[in-house]
Parts: structure tokens; sequence; C-alpha cells
């Protein structure tokens, strides 16, 4: 995983590894208990975006925050090498130079680059040396419904190629008729499959029915031994939103204060401007804790957010917005 190196204000951090999490055996006690109070925590989601509000130098620090813990991502059927590396030159340069040097600012990429199996190769040949790793979608991303011998050997492969992180998908139905064992096996060789490359479990929790499928399978999934915890493909409808989020958040919390170990959190689809970045940020602020803002612990998994992110800081340094296009992503 790509290792913390500064605070929101810029201050350097030791790169001591989080121990990652050993996983669990299966407390379905523990699962079937979990609830969601879908009022209470729309309540609570609808007050988010006014709570905090941070402006002029401390805005640019955590804008700055929030690129470091961009995947930035690119997974369109017409993806090509060119493309990829152009993302790959985004992610190693992800603001413009002369803003950066107005902001004061070095070091800065993004946390990861993210892409299909097939491009994890140019990825991985275009950041040498940065030290920024390559996700990969796996395990027959997005619907996950590929034969499972299958999305299991893709899994295989990817690491191969050099993935560092693999986001795989669940198989929905398990959550939607309540089968938390197969969700666990599922989960558990999955992660094995992975090695030494960290799993990011999609839950896709835009098509899990209700709140409380989502906290149940956010347990289930970090008992088997997730790394990250992933809202969405950025496929379905609805990708994530605060409610899901606060869900998800808060089944990370309960599950450090139970086992000891951290688990990260990765909000997909849907964030693409860099005020909801910043919600997202407090979000986790508040629920998590400060440890929780740093790449091997959240990650958005985003394109266009960036652009608009790099859009706000120009607009911080010169007093003018300007157009979009002068902010290309690829």
């Amino acid at each position: 995983m790509h290792t913390p190196t500064t605070t929101a204000e810029g201050h350097q951090l030791p790169t001591a590894l989080e121990p990652r999490n050993p996983g669990m055996a299966l407390d379905l006690d523990w699962v079937r208990t979990a609830q969601a109070n879908t009022s209470a925590i729309e309540r609570r989601a609808k007050t988010l975006p006014g709570r905090r509000s941070v402006k002029k130098d401390y805005q640019a620090a955590w804008l700055c925050k929030a690129i470091s813990l961009i995947d930035l991502t690119t997974l369109s059927g017409d993806d090509s090498e060119g493309r990829v590396e152009r993302l790959c030159a985004k992610a190693k340069q992800p603001v413009r130079a002369d803003i950066l040097d107005a902001l004061d600012m070095t070091g800065l990429t993004t946390g990861a680059v993210c892409v299909y199996h097939d491009m994890i190769e140019t990825a991985v040949s275009s950041l040498k040396g940065t030290g920024i790793p390559v996700a990969a979608v796996s395990t027959g991303f997005p619907a996950g419904l590929s034969p499972y011998h299958l999305r299991i050997a893709e899994i295989g492969e990817s690491v191969k190629a050099g993935a560092e992180e693999i986001d795989i998908v669940i198989t929905r139905r398990h959550v939607l008729q309540g089968n938390w064992q197969a969700l666990y096996d599922e989960m558990k060789e999955m992660r094995e499959a992975c090695g030494d490359a960290h799993v990011k479990a999609i839950l896709a929790t835009g098509e899990l029915g209700t709140l409380r499928n989502v906290a149940r399978a956010s347990l289930v999934c970090m008992m088997a031994g997730a790394d990250f915890i992933k809202t969405s493909t950025g496929k379905e409808s609805v990708n994530a939103t605060l409610p899901v989020s606060l869900v998800m958040i808060r089944a990370i919390r309960d599950y450090y204060e139970r086992t000891g170990f951290r688990v990260g959190y990765k909000p997909a689809g849907g964030i693409s401007k860099a005020k909801d970045a910043l919600v997202y940020l407090s979000l986790i602020k508040d629920e998590l804790g400060d440890r929780w803002l740093q790449p091997d612990l959240f990650r958005f998994g985003a394109s266009s957010l960036l652009g608009d992110i790099e859009r706000q800081l120009e607009h911080h340094v010169t007093g003018h917005y300007s157009a979009s296009y002068r902010h290309a992503m690829a």
C-alpha cells in the first residue's frame, strides 16, 4: 500500500505500515445483531455538508490532502495504453506545476491508479520508481457473476502482473439471501488469492436493499480479512452516498474497537466535486479520527474529482476560475 507522508497541513508523518487485518472467525451473533436506524442515519447525513467548513489556506491544504487519497481511475471499454499512460502521468503530477509552486507544495501524488487487468502492465511500467501502487478491479467486475474459479484465477493473474491492490466484487445474492457463511468463505478465499496484495471488498451498496444489509456485509467482509471495504463499482445506478458511508464507517469503528485492527474505507462513484470530497474528509475525521485520513486507510474512487480540485486550487492561488479544459485529465 502507498504509505502516508504528510498531514493536511503539510507536516511530515512517519511511514510505518499499519498491521494488516488478519480477519477472524465468522461471528454470526455479531452479524445478526448489527442494525441500522435508517431515519436517524439519513437525518445525520443531511446535516453533514453544513457541519464543517474550511476556507482559504486551510481549504487548499485539505484539497491537497484529498488528492493524495484519490485512486485515479479509468474503467472504460475503450481504455488504451495511451490513455493509461496519460492517467499515470497525471497521478505523478496531479496539479499544474505553477499552482504547486504558489502553494509551496512538493511531492504530491495521487494514492494509486486503478485500471482493468489488461492495463496493469502499462500502468506498472508508467509508475515505476514512483511508489504509486497500481490497483486492479477483479473477480468479474462489475457484476461478479463469471464462473467462480475464473474469478479466483483472475485475482492471481492481476497480482502476477504487478497489481499491489485488488478491488474485488462480492456476490450480492449472498447478502440479499442472508447467506453470511457463503459471503465469508468467498471473501476469505479471495483474500488468500491476493497474497501480499491488499484487497478492497466492493459491496455494491446500491444493490444490497437496506442499510442493515450494508452494515452486516461490511462486518462479514472485515471478519474474512478485507483490508478495505468499498461502496460501489461506480457502475451501479446508486453509488457512494453519505448514509451508506456513515453505516460502513461505523462498522469499521466497531470492528477496530473489538479487534484492534484498522480497516480502510473507499467511497467510489458519484464523487466529482471538491466540496463533496471535503464533506467526506470531515466525516472520516469526526467518526474515525485523523489516522484514517491517510492513503493506507482511506481512498476516493474517482476520475473527474481531481479536475475539479485542481480548478479550485487555481482559484485559491489566482482568484479566478479557469475553464475545465485547462486541467485536462487524460
